[in-house]
């Protein structure tokens, strides 16, 4: 869920389920139970730290702007960029070719095996370019690293010993994404600074 939409999205819940009857922090999450006991669990994007009122300090927190990198990677095409909040202040995408699998067999076949291990390798080489002169220059202030796409070529970008730093902000949550292209790395901040929100109802209870 948006952080914008919070406050009022709890409104609702108490209106339909009762007012709460206990709120409760749970590591990087809060707990409420309604008169109806209704379970609902919230989990921040950024985390938080409790502070009375729990309700009102935690959507304040989960409201908060923070400074994100995004690594997007997928055979032949990768996107970087850097957000504050949900502003994009910089960003790059970029595409090398890679050949699609071939039905061909025997020595055409390896021939053509190696030829698309070795593009793969330059795309990664590449990636890793891209994130260094783009994503390195803002380490400074950045909070979290957002990784999405090809978890085996994220793996083997962030491996990179100049990216050490940007790969100790890796968030083990993967974005959802298709094609890294502009688009689809502007939308990137609705899933990283979504609020996670899990409700069980009491009919939902076996």
């Amino acid at each position: 869920m948006a952080p914008e939409r919070l406050g009022r999205w709890l409104d609702g819940v108490a209106t339909r389920h009762g007012a709460f009857t206990e709120v409760r922090a749970e590591d990087d999450g809060l707990s409420l139970t309604c008169a109806d006991t209704t379970a609902v669990t919230l989990r921040a994007p950024f985390g938080w730290t409790p502070q009375a009122p729990l309700i009102g300090s935690f959507t304040a927190a989960a409201q908060r702007d923070h400074r994100a990198a995004v690594l997007l990677i997928r055979r032949g095409r990768w996107a970087v960029g850097v957000f504050d909040g949900a502003q994009l202040v910089v960003s790059k995408v970029d595409a090398r070719q890679v050949q699609g699998r071939t039905a061909a067999g025997g020595w055409s076949q390896q021939r053509f095996a190696r030829r698309r291990s070795n593009q793969t390798d330059a795309v990664v080489d590449h990636a890793v370019e891209t994130a260094v002169r783009v994503l390195t220059p803002h380490l400074d202030g950045l909070t979290a690293l957002f990784p999405g796409g090809d978890r085996g070529l994220v793996d083997d970008v962030l491996g990179d010993p100049r990216l050490r730093p940007l790969a100790a902000l890796r968030r083990e949550s993967f974005l959802d994404v298709g094609e890294p292209t502009k688009a689809v790395l502007l939308a990137t901040p609705g899933q990283f600074r979504a609020v996670d929100v899990h409700i069980v109802e009491p009919g939902d209870r076996p």
